[in-house]
């Protein structure tokens, strides 16, 4: 073995180091003489130990022809030069004339290992003295890749003869292409899917590899056949080129086709357009356009066709217009503490997304989520460090639901936070200093939407201190206590007074405040093979009577409260023991109460475990602020109870529940179960509410106005039969109207390289003009050849 540092031309230092090779292999030593005297500084050694330009070469014989100017080295022959492997039974070695570039001929068992992990082989093997251009007979690659849903995977190309004609182009002729596993000792078993042609060639810079008289077979079986065929590179991370179709057949659209084509404009830029064309409409196309800068990404998708409206069955009504949506988000960093970013949500219709069948609408796209069914535009700025915290925002909304109007909803600019924690300590304790100010403006009330009153406008302006520290005992008890201090100050416009669209104005301040302590005092047991612990909670609560904002009353002369942010409520073990269980600044928690609970944990050695949280609250008096149906009105409030449990590996289960005060009858309830074993997944949901006091709720895409009773129930699994097969099914169901909202029923086949699912659909829930609906979806993904194809 020897290893020499490259010189130039290459020629030279090649015929010297394979010279040198054959002198060490008699004994002698003195090729280290064709080192140069000085060499450079030396850099970092390969991942292989090789400098930069050195060669390795290892073999059992090297024979040196000085007169035919070859060298020649046989038996287990390894050569590493640039990152590149190179192993034979055999080696030749070709010098050219005058100093120009030799020829490597290799023999026998021939394979090239790549610096990217991927493997050549070939029967024989002609390269150039670089390892980069060449001719093989015999030729096969194996590629690895990491695919989504496939995991790691190896891609194989195989074919009679292959030239590469340089470090980026390669063509093989009478070749195979498959990302399926192919057993080389039973010839019987074809792989899943593959691709044969009489050419293909693979271009590198362009990322493609090109197919000429290509046919794709499924179990050796030809299936399909295209003179010209090409695919993305699956080693390159983004080309351009066609992605997977989409075919659907509905009531709605008639047959439809829509065809993806990716653009890779810059490397840190893209756009996909995809039209679909539609038999009963005219064409829709949608787009999306994402690029990244050094400091964030901006991600838009869009849509557009101009068209009549039309229902369930493709009928038209109305007059042609533009219709189009928006969807998009941007987020920067501009530095380590500040960051910016935007949210673009908007369409001309609310049933569009419903009417194209566009996927993956209400995402989570910036800091501020809206409510189902409803899109957000925001434009925020935060800036954060280990004390403090500062944002700034502005927003506004649109409704999909039926009966929303977009003029009752508040445009909200500005909107501001701010945190700072006092890095010393207070007494022993934390001091937080926070602040915050919003504006809101509506251009209508929404009391009363076919009146077109005026809408309320309110600002807000809130600075709040709060200290909180903890002392445990030797004993292990824990107290709590803190002290939370609030001023506000509102200014409002265009309240009505009750006559007619006549409004007044109005600007109050209050000052809040709240002081206590949270009391625990846990204990545990140790037994045979488990732990128990046990620990009662205990939290004080005292505010003076709060001063509620008001803005109105009702036809029996009650106050009407100002809340914005408050409307979302709910009471549970997580709002148990917080001293204001209003969520949002509007509404305010006073007088004195009592917040209490028992947890009860039980830890298995093996891992198993168990939880139970039963609680309550009590108060000096009656408080009519919180709203009818939340549990929380009277002098004792609604029974909490939470449990969940992991009793055996691989299934888990919950329950949470609001009972009576007085009769312990169930007035809210969730409940589930997990289960993943060696058999399958699976899961089932069950939810009661008697009130619905969180407001309108999103089932499926079935809105249940507030205040109005629910109780659903929902399950679905995935359940493997045999190896490849599979079994899917899904359901939700509104045991009120004793209906399905959606049911899915699905079939899958899955291998290392395939998986094809076959799903039926039947949404049962009417979206203002759109009916009830069924559908078969055939979705087939093939492993390194892009997105899934699927058909309705």
């Amino acid at each position: 073995m020897i290893r020499l540092r490259r010189r130039s031309p290459f020629a030279a230092a090649q015929r010297a180091l394979l010279a040198g090779a054959a002198i060490a292999a008699i004994g002698a030593g003195p090729a280290l003489a064709q080192r140069p005297p000085r060499p450079p500084p030396p850099t970092a050694p390969a991942p292989d130990g090789l400098q930069p330009g050195e060669l390795y070469m290892e073999a059992d014989q090297v024979v040196r022809d000085d007169q035919n100017k070859t060298t020649t080295a046989q038996g287990s022959v390894e050569v590493r030069y640039q990152g590149r492997t190179l192993r034979a039974d055999r080696v030749v070695y070709q010098e050219g004339p005058d100093g120009q570039e030799g020829v490597i001929r290799a023999f026998g068992h021939v394979q090239i290992i790549n610096a990217d992990g991927s493997v050549e082989f070939a029967d024989q093997l002609v390269l150039d003295d670089k390892m980069q251009a060449g001719v093989a007979q015999g030729f096969a690659a194996r590629m690895p890749q990491t695919v989504p849903g496939f995991g790691a995977q190896e891609i194989k190309l195989a074919g009679a003869t292959a030239v590469r004609r340089s470090e980026d182009v390669q063509e093989l002729n009478r070749a195979i292409y498959t990302a399926c596993p192919i057993c080389a000792n039973n010839h019987a078993v074809k792989p899943t899917w593959s691709i044969t042609a009489e050419r293909v060639v693979e271009d590198k810079p362009r990322r493609i590899i090109y197919y000429r008289h290509a046919r794709i077979l499924v179990h050796g079986v030809p299936i399909l056949y295209f003179p010209i065929f090409w695919h993305a590179d699956p080693t390159a991370e983004r080309v351009s080129g066609l992605l997977g179709p989409k075919f659907q057949i509905s009531n709605r659209r008639g047959f439809s086709y829509e065809q993806p084509y990716l653009f890779t404009l810059t490397p840190y830029t893209d756009l996909i357009l995809s039209p679909q064309i539609n038999t009963k409409v005219s064409p829709f196309l949608n787009g999306r356009i994402r690029q990244r800068f050094y400091s964030g990404d901006i991600d838009l998708r869009f849509g557009y066709t101009h068209e009549r409206d039309f229902d369930s069955n493709g009928h038209k009504f109305g007059d042609d217009t533009n219709r189009s949506y928006i969807l998009g988000r941007g987020g920067f960093q501009v530095s380590d503490t500040w960051r910016w970013g935007f949210t673009a949500e908007r369409t001309s219709d609310p049933l569009l997304f419903d009417k194209y069948q566009i996927g993956d609408v209400y995402l989570t796209r910036g800091p501020y989520i809206p409510d189902d069914r409803r899109l957000i535009s925001q434009v925020y700025a935060a800036r954060q460090d280990t004390q403090s915290y500062f944002s700034i925002a502005a927003m506004s909304f649109q409704g999909l639901r039926a009966g929303d109007n977009d003029r009752t909803f508040p445009i909200v600019a500005p909107l501001v936070e701010a945190r700072y924690d006092d890095p010393s300590q207070l007494l022993g304790g934390r001091l937080r200093v926070t602040g915050s100010a919003v504006a809101l403006t509506r251009d209508q009330s929404p009391t009363d939407p076919a009146a077109r009153l005026p809408g309320l406008d309110s600002r807000r302006v809130t600075g709040e201190v709060n200290w909180q520290a903890a002392f445990t005992s030797p004993a292990g008890l824990r107290v709590e206590p803190y002290v939370d201090v609030r001023a506000d100050a509102y200014s409002l416009s265009d309240m009505l007074t009750g006559a007619g669209a006549q409004t007044t104005s109005r600007e109050v301040s209050r000052a809040l405040g709240v002081a206590g302590a949270t009391v625990t005092y846990p204990v545990y047991r140790r037994f045979s093979d488990y732990t128990v612990v046990l620990e009662p909670v205990v939290q004080l609560a005292a505010s003076p009577k709060a001063k509620q904002i008001v803005v109105g009353h009702d036809a029996s002369g009650q106050p009407i409260f100002l809340d914005e942010d408050s409307v979302a409520f709910d009471f549970d073990e997580t709002t148990l023991f917080r001293p204001d269980k209003f969520p949002g600044y509007d509404l305010y928690e006073d007088g004195i109460r009592l917040n209490v609970a028992g947890r009860a944990e039980v830890l298995w050695d093996d891992g198993r475990r168990a939880n139970l949280l039963v609680g309550r609250s009590f108060r000096d008096k009656r408080n009519s602020v919180f709203p009818a149906g939340s549990g929380l009105q009277g002098r004792a409030s609604d029974w909490i109870v939470a449990a969940d449990a992991q009793p055996i590996k691989g299934l888990s289960l919950f329950v949470r529940a609001r009972l009576d005060s007085d009769d312990l009858s169930v007035h809210r309830a969730e409940a589930g179960v997990n289960l993943t074993n060696k058999w399958g997944t699976g899961f089932v949901r069950y939810l009661r509410d008697d009130a619905n006091v969180l407001g309108p709720t999103v089932i499926g895409s079935q809105v249940i106005p507030a205040g109005q009773r629910i109780e659903n129930f929902e399950l679905g699994g995935d359940v493997p039969i045999g190896k490849n097969w599979g079994f899917t099914a899904y359901g939700n169901r509104d045991m009120i109207q004793h209906a399905w909202v959606i049911r899915d029923i699905g079939v899958y086949y899955r291998d290392d390289c395939t998986r094809v699912d076959v799903i039926y659909r039947r949404e049962d829930t009417i979206i203002g003009r759109l009916g009830p609906t069924d559908s078969i979806a055939l979705r087939l993904t093939l492993a390194t050849l892009g997105s899934p194809f699927t058909v309705r």
